[in-house]
């Protein structure tokens, strides 16, 4: 009988050196006409690239690519045409990127081809259950993946936490039939996603009971519609800096390694203080 061939090493410890160290931020580029924050801004080549440079020099980690809206109401996109949005951005910006690519998308074609173009990561919305094989597609390239909790219908009844370890469950399962090691997975809650709002702060309370599974722990909480309602006057995305900072020093505090954010510059700033006194002997840049 032939050996049965290793694993592969996981790499996200390769791809983010510092994860577990300092709390990472990955900075938010949308190829988008309709994404409910900067819709339309970044679409071309151009403009995407200066803004991956303004993303990447104010300090992020991570670098995430889309091209499909996931808004509440959004239309789908077919796979070509998220394509054409977001494969001509990587290959421009990988190559001169010192930090790594990932590709938000929940389709196995487009993750493929996406991690030939120069993305390493891939971050999945819908938690590796609506094209099952992109497990497979990151398995064959060695790449990472974010498996984000999500649910077609809100229902509010739920224990949403218990809910999200039903669906990681699942997700893991899929993940290690394709050969994609735990050390290269980490869980979302899906903040914003599926959820009631009561549900999205019950979420953020509980952080730490997604955390026991042991996996590395993304929370993006970046102007979102659940923010806006703490305010006491009606705001656009871009008036919810702050909630954004409250929410992910709170997150950071509760487990989170990773928070996924438009604005790179102040987050940098405030993981900083709670990294000094929730993280000791952090080093900074």
């Amino acid at each position: 009988m032939p050996p049965v061939p290793s694993p592969p090493p996981p790499r996200l410890n390769t791809l983010l050196p510092d994860l577990g160290r300092r709390t990472l931020v990955m900075g938010i580029l949308n190829v988008t006409p309709d994404s409910f924050s900067d819709g339309g801004r970044f679409q071309g080549v151009e403009a995407a690239r200066a803004q991956a440079a303004a993303l990447t020099g104010a300090g992020a980690h991570i670098l995430d690519i889309g091209g499909e809206s996931t808004r509440p109401g959004h239309q789908p996109v077919p796979a070509e045409e998220e394509q054409a949005r977001v494969l001509p951005v990587i290959r421009a910006v990988a190559p001169g990127l010192s930090v790594p690519i990932s590709i938000d998308t929940y389709k196995a074609s487009t993750a493929d081809l996406a991690l030939k173009a120069g993305a390493t990561i891939v971050n999945d919305v819908w938690g590796l259950q609506r094209e099952p094989d992109i497990a497979r597609v990151a398995a064959d390239h060695g790449a990472p993946v974010i498996v984000m909790h999500n649910r077609e219908t809100i229902d509010g009844s739920l224990d949403i936490v218990a809910d999200m370890l039903r669906f990681f469950e699942r997700s893991l399962a899929i993940a290690r039939r394709a050969g994609i090691p735990d050390g290269d997975i980490v869980l979302d809650p899906g903040i914003g996603f599926g959820k009631s709002w009561e549900q999205h702060l019950e979420a953020l309370r509980r952080l730490p009971e997604i955390r026991a599974l042991g996996f590395p722990l993304l929370v993006g909480v970046s102007r979102k519609s659940l923010l806006g309602r703490l305010h006491d006057r009606e705001t656009e995305p871009r008036d919810r800096l702050i909630g954004s900072l409250a929410a992910h020093v709170l997150a950071g505090s509760l487990g989170a390694d990773i928070v996924r954010v438009h604005d790179v510059a102040p987050h940098i700033e405030a993981l900083r203080v709670l990294d000094a006194v929730m993280r000791p002997g952090t080093a900074h840049d």
